[in-house]
C-alpha cells in the first residue's frame, strides 16, 4: 500500500475529484454575486441612489455583453422598475442566490460524502484482504483486537477526509479568496487589514497545532494497545482466575487508562488554547472594520452600502478560513493515521492475490504424490522443529506419524497443511510447489485439521459446512425489487474496488460432500456425525431447543404423540413412576410450587422469574385463597433450613447443587432478613420482604429438598388456586402464559419437556439419564430423526464455539474435515481430548468412511494414541525433529523408539 494518503486518494478517485472541482469552480459565481447584491440593495432602493425623482425607475435584469465581431449583444433588455419594485426584485434575486448556493453546497457535500464512504470501504477491504494474505508466522506477532481496532476505528477518519482532500481547499479557499477579493474591491485598507489577519491565522495556528498531532498519535497508539490488552484478558480469563492475577490485570489497566487520561487532558488543554487564539484573531477584525470602516464612512471615503457589504463579506470569511485551517490539521492527522496503519499492514512475503483468486470450476484431482524435499521447519525462536526431511506420501496410502512432544511429526503436518512455511527445502504436489498452488486447488484437494480448529459465530450446521463454501456456485432468484437492489450492490462494490460476489448465493459445493444437492446433503452430514460419535450430542442439543408448531407442524404433532408412546414404554419397562405427568386436577410432586401454581410456561415478562410474585393478578388470586400466609411460612422455613445447613460451607461446595431456590451469595442476605423478621407477624412485614420470602417457596420441590413442608391439604389448595388463576385470567394476560395441554404442543417449552409432559422423578439417581436415553431412542424413529437432528444442527455455537465442550469441538472439527472429499487428509492430533477407547473408535470409523468414498485418498495422521498404528499402511517415527523410523507396523518391532512409544 502507498504511504502517501493524498496520492492514494487521487489514484482511486481522480475522475470524481475533477468533476467535483469543476462544480466547486462553478459555485464561486453565485457566491461572489451574493456578496455584491447587499451593497446594491442598500445603496439603490434603500438609500435612493438612482431614484432621485418621484417617478424615477431603473432597468432590472438587463443582460448584454460586448462580443468580438458582433459588438454589443443584448440577450435580455430588462424591465423598468420603480424604487419599491426594485427593492422587491433585488431581494428576490438575493433569495434565489441563497437557494442556488445552498443547492451547490448540498450537492457538493453529498457527492464528497459518497466519495469518502466509497474510499473508506476500499481501504477497509484492502486491509482485511491483506490480513487474509498474511504469511502464517505473522499471526503469531499480531493481536486480533488491534487489527480489528485499526480496520474499524483508526481508518474511520480517512473516509471523512477523502471527500475533503481536494474539494475542501478548493471550496473553502475559493470562498475565502472570493470574500477577501470582494473586500479589496470595496476598500483597499479594509482588504489589507483582513488579509493580514488571515495571514497570521494561516501561519500561526497550523504551527501551534503540530503539538496536537503528536498528542493525537500517542492517543491512537495507547488506545490500540488498550484494545489488544483487553482482548488478552478476555481470551486468558481462565488463566487469570486460576493464578489469582485479576488484581495484577486491574493495576495494568488502571496504569494504561492513567496514561491515556494524561494524553487526552494535555490534548484538550492545547486544543482549547489554540481555539482561544484563533477565535481572538477572528474577533479582532470586526472591531477594526467598525472602527476604521466607520471612520472612512464618516469622512465620505466609504459609503454605507460598501461598509455593510464589507462586514457581510467578512462575516463569511472566518468560517471558510477556520474550516481550511481545520482541514490542514485533519490532513496531517489522517496522514499520520494512514502511515501508521500502512506500516502495521506492510508485511513481507504476502501471499500472491492470484493464489487466492476465486474459482467457480470443479478442481481436478492432484497429479502426483505429496512430497517433502530436504524440508526444514523452524519455530519463531529459530529452533528447528524439523530438519532436512525428504519423504513422499502417495494417494491411497494411510500413514501414521508417532513421536514424543515436539518430535517433529506435528511440524511436518503443519507444513503439509500450509500452517507453517518451510525455512528451507520444498513441499511439492507432483512437480508443483505446494505454496505456489492456488488455494482453490490446495484448499480443496488437501484437507488439514488439528485439535484447535476455530468455529465462527453461527449455527453448528454453518460451521460444519464451512469447508464446502468456496464460491457462490448458484445465484439466487430475485424478484424485480431485489434485482434492482442487487444491481446497485454490484455497481457500488465495483466502484469501491470490492468483489461483487453474492453472499446470498448458494456457496456449498455439494459434489465435494458426495451429494448432488440440498436434498441428499443431509445423508452425508449424518454419516460424518455418526463417524465422529457426535450424533447423540447433537440430539441432546435438540432436546434442549424450542420449536414453533407453525414452522415444524408435522414434527410438533409427532412429538405430542410421542408423549403417549413414552408413557407406554415406561409402563412396559416397569418405570411408570420415573416421570410424573402434568394433570390439570392433580399436584405434580416433582415440579416446583411455582410450576404447579401456573400450570404452564411463562412467555411474557409479567410472570417470568421473580416478577411472578409482584404480578397484581397473581398476588390477588394467592391472597384470596389464603396462600400468601402459607407460602410465607413455607418460605420462612426454607430460609431457616438453608441458613442452618449451608451457612458454614464454602460457595463451591457440591451441596449447593441441591440449593435451587437461592445462590451462595444470597445466604448472607437471608441471614440478615431472618433476624429482621424474627418475631414479626405476616401483617407487620413489608411488601419487599414478603416477596423475598415467598419467592423461595416457588422453587421448592418436596422429593428434592425434603424439608417436609408440603401436605396433601396444601397441595389441594394450590391446585384449587391454579384453577381460579386460569378461569379468571384477564384478557390482557392470556398471552403471558402457555398452559399445559396433553393434546397440543407447548411452543415455549423444549422438545424434551414436550415429550415428557411432566417432570422426572428425583427418587432415582440415574432417572434423568435413563429418561433422556428413552426419549432419544423414540426420536430416532424414521420420519422424525432427521427433523430432530436438523434442529440440533441449528444450535448456535456462540463466540469461538464456546457453547460446546472441548471434546464436542474436537469431534465437530474432525467431522467438518471428513465431510469434504479431498485427495489428501492431514490429521494433526485432532482428538487429544477423547479417551483412548473413543479415539480408537473414531479413528477406525474415519478410516473406514474415507475408504467408502471410493477415492482412496492419502491420509497422514499424527496420532495421540500410539497403539493405533496397526490401523495404518505405514508408520513414521520422529524424534528430535528427525525421521528415525519408516515402515509397516509389523516391520518396526525392532525399532527401539517404536517399542518405547507403543509400550
Amino acid at each position: 500500500m502507498e504511504k502517501g494518503l493524498a496520492h492514494y486518494i487521487w489514484t482511486h478517485t481522480r475522475k470524481q475529484q475533477l468533476w467535483i472541482l469543476l462544480v466547486v469552480a462553478a459555485s464561486m459565481i453565485p457566491y461572489f454575486l451574493s456578496f455584491d447584491l447587499p451593497k446594491q440593495i442598500v445603496n439603490g432602493p434603500i438609500q435612493g441612489h438612482g431614484f432621485e425623482g418621484e417617478a424615477a425607475t431603473q432597468t432590472f435584469m438587463r443582460i448584454a455583453y460586448d462580443l468580438p465581431f458582433f459588438g454589443n449583444v443584448v440577450f435580455f433588455p430588462g424591465v423598468e422598475l420603480n424604487r419599491l419594485q426594485m427593492l422587491v426584485g433585488l431581494s428576490l434575486v438575493f433569495l434565489a442566490l441563497v437557494v442556488v448556493n445552498g443547492v451547490f453546497k448540498l450537492y457538493i457535500n453529498t457527492y464528497k460524502g459518497r466519495l469518502g464512504e466509497r474510499l473508506l470501504r476500499r481501504i477497509r477491504f484492502e486491509l482485511v484482504d491483506r490480513v487474509l494474505r498474511f504469511p502464517p508466522a505473522q499471526f503469531k506477532r499480531v493481536k486480533g483486537a488491534e487489527i480489528a481496532s485499526m480496520v474499524k476505528d483508526e481508518v474511520e477518519p480517512l473516509g471523512g477526509f477523502t471527500g475533503d482532500a481536494f474539494v475542501a481547499p478548493a471550496l473553502l479557499g475559493g470562498q475565502a479568496a472570493t470574500a477577501l477579493f470582494f473586500i479589496l474591491v470595496q476598500n483597499v485598507w479594509l482588504g489589507m487589514i483582513a488579509g493580514i489577519i488571515v495571514a497570521v491565522q494561516a501561519v500561526v495556528i497550523p504551527r501551534m497545532r503540530r503539538r496536537l498531532l503528536i498528542l493525537g498519535r500517542e492517543r491512537q497508539l495507547t488506545a490500540r494497545e488498550l484494545a489488544g490488552r483487553v482482548s488478552e484478558i478476555v481470551d486468558g480469563i481462565g488463566t487469570i482466575h486460576a493464578f489469582d492475577t485479576s488484581n495484577l490485570e486491574r493495576a495494568d489497566i488502571a496504569s494504561r487508562l492513567g496514561r491515556i487520561f494524561k494524553i487526552r487532558y494535555d490534548l484538550y488543554q492545547w486544543k482549547f488554547l489554540v481555539k482561544f487564539i484563533n477565535n481572538f484573531l477572528a474577533s479582532v477584525t470586526p472591531f477594526l472594520f467598525y472602527l476604521i470602516g466607520g471612520y472612512l464612512a464618516l469622512q465620505g471615503r466609504l459609503d454605507i452600502g460598501q461598509l455593510v457589504a464589507v462586514i457581510a463579506a467578512y462575516k463569511d470569511l472566518p468560517g471558510p478560513l477556520k474550516e481550511l485551517i481545520d482541514w490542514d490539521q485533519a490532513r496531517q492527522d489522517v496522514q499520520v493515521k494512514f502511515t501508521q496503519v500502512v506500516e502495521q499492514f506492510k508485511v513481507d512475503h504476502l501471499i500472491d492475490p492470484a493464489i487466492q483468486a476465486v474459482s467457480f470450476e470443479a478442481t481436478a484431482p492432484l497429479d502426483g504424490p505429496l512430497s517433502a524435499i530436504n524440508l526444514t521447519v523452524a519455530d519463531d525462536s529459530g529452533a528447528r522443529t524439523l530438519e532436512h526431511l525428504s519423504i513422499q506420501f502417495a494417494r491411497g496410502e494411510f500413514t501414521a506419524i508417532i513421536g514424543g512432544a515436539a518430535a517433529g511429526g506435528e511440524a511436518l503436518a503443519e507444513a503439509l497443511g500450509r500452517i507453517v512455511w518451510p525455512e528451507s527445502g520444498r513441499l511439492t504436489v507432483g512437480k508443483t510447489d505446494l505454496l505456489e498452488l492456488p488455494e482453490s486447488v490446495a484448499g480443496r484437494r488437501i484437507t488439514y485439521v488439528s485439535s484447535d480448529g476455530y468455529f465462527f459465530f453461527g449455527s453448528l450446521c454453518d460451521n460444519l459446512l464451512y469447508g464446502l463454501k468456496h464460491a457462490p456456485l448458484r445465484v439466487p432468484e430475485y424478484d424485480d425489487d431485489h434485482k434492482a437492489t442487487r444491481k446497485w450492490e454490484i455497481s457500488e462494490a465495483r466502484a469501491a474496488g470490492n468483489p461483487d460476489l453474492d453472499i446470498h448465493g448458494d456457496w456449498i459445493d455439494y459434489e465435494a460432500a458426495g451429494a448432488t444437492g440440498p436434498d441428499d446433503l443431509f445423508a452425508s452430514i449424518a454419516a460424518v456425525l455418526d463417524c465422529v460419535c457426535l450424533t447423540r450430542d447433537i440430539l441432546e442439543l435438540a432436546l434442549r431447543s424450542t420449536i414453533t408448531p407453525r414452522s415444524h407442524g408435522a414434527l410438533a404433532a409427532h412429538i405430542v404423540a410421542l408423549c403417549h408412546t413414552l408413557r407406554h414404554e415406561l409402563d412396559k419397562a416397569g418405570l411408570s413412576n420415573l416421570v410424573v405427568p402434568f394433570e390439570p386436577d392433580r399436584y405434580n410432586i416433582e415440579a416446583t410450587v411455582g410450576e404447579n401454581l401456573l400450570f404452564g410456561t411463562a412467555i411474557g415478562e409479567e410472570l417470568t422469574g421473580p416478577a411472578i410474585g409482584r404480578n397484581p393478578y397473581f398476588v390477588d388470586v394467592v391472597s384470596r385463597n389464603g396462600l400468601d400466609r402459607i407460602l410465607y411460612r413455607m418460605g420462612y422455613e426454607i430460609a431457616e433450613n438453608a441458613v442452618e445447613l449451608f451457612a458454614g460451607l464454602p460457595p463451591d461446595h457440591p451441596f449447593f447443587q441441591q440449593l435451587t431456590f437461592m445462590t451462595p451469595d444470597d445466604l448472607p442476605y437471608y441471614q440478615k432478613l431472618l433476624q429482621r423478621l424474627k418475631g414479626k407477624d405476616f401483617s407487620e412485614t413489608t411488601e419487599d420482604d414478603k416477596h423475598d420470602i415467598i419467592r423461595l417457596s416457588f422453587a421448592y420441590i418436596e422429593p428434592r429438598h425434603r424439608f417436609g413442608l408440603l401436605t396433601d391439604q396444601l397441595m389441594a389448595k394450590i391446585v384449587d388456586a391454579r384453577r381460579q388463576f386460569h378461569e379468571g385470567m384477564p384478557d390482557t394476560m392470556k398471552g403471558a402464559i402457555e398452559r399445559y395441554d396433553p393434546d397440543s404442543y407447548t411452543a415455549s417449552a423444549s422438545i424434551l419437556d414436550n415429550v415428557l409432559f411432566g417432570r422426572v422423578s428425583h427418587r432415582q439417581a440415574d432417572g434423568p439419564e435413563r429418561v433422556r436415553a428413552m426419549v432419544i431412542s423414540l426420536l430416532s424413529e424414521p420420519g422424525i430423526y432427521d427433523q430432530v437432528l436438523s434442529i440440533g444442527l441449528d444450535f448456535n455455537l456462540g463466540a469461538g464455539g464456546r457453547r460446546l465442550t472441548q471434546v464436542q469441538r474436537q469431534k465437530l472439527n474432525l467431522a467438518r474435515a471428513l465431510l469434504r472429499r479431498s485427495d489428501f487428509y492431514v490429521f494433526n492430533r485432532p482428538l487429544p481430548g477423547l479417551d483412548a477407547r473413543l479415539q480408537e473408535q473414531v479413528c477406525r470409523n474415519a478410516l473406514e468412511l474415507l475408504q467408502e468414498k471410493g477415492q482412496r485418498p492419502g491420509v497422514v495422521w499424527v496420532l495421540s494414541n500410539t497403539t493405533l498404528t496397526d490401523l495404518f499402511d505405514r508408520v513414521l517415527i520422529f524424534d528430535n525433529g528427525k525421521l528415525v523410523g519408516d515402515g509397516k507396523h509389523a516391520d518396526l518391532a525392532d525399532n527401539a523408539t517404536f517399542r518405547e512409544l507403543v509400550s
